[in-house]
């Protein structure tokens, strides 16, 4: 199906020196490829379970980062919280 595609747009691009509307044609069409193409799955669609997918993800490598580093830390951040705290009183 993609193959075709390419073609399609090749064409387009080469009916182009014929006439420009052909080239507003294959360029609609890659715009629309590009924006509304293929997903990750290799399945049609706008992507929009593929971007929540992707931020549910991201937040989940931050969530695990977050809790790994305040456990690594925490008696450092109270000491440096009670150094502060000597100091402005």
């Amino acid at each position: 199906m993609f193959a075709l595609l390419l073609i399609l747009i090749v064409v387009l691009f080469g009916l182009g020196f014929l006439s420009p509307i052909w080239w507003v044609a294959a360029a609609v069409l890659v715009f629309g490829v590009t924006r509304y193409g293929r997903d990750r799955r290799g399945g049609w669609g706008r992507g929009g379970a593929s971007e929540y997918g992707e931020y549910r993800d991201r937040r989940e490598r931050q969530d695990r980062w977050d809790r790994r580093y305040s456990r690594q830390h925490r008696a450092r951040w109270r000491r440096e919280d009670r150094r502060d705290r000597e100091r402005r009183g």
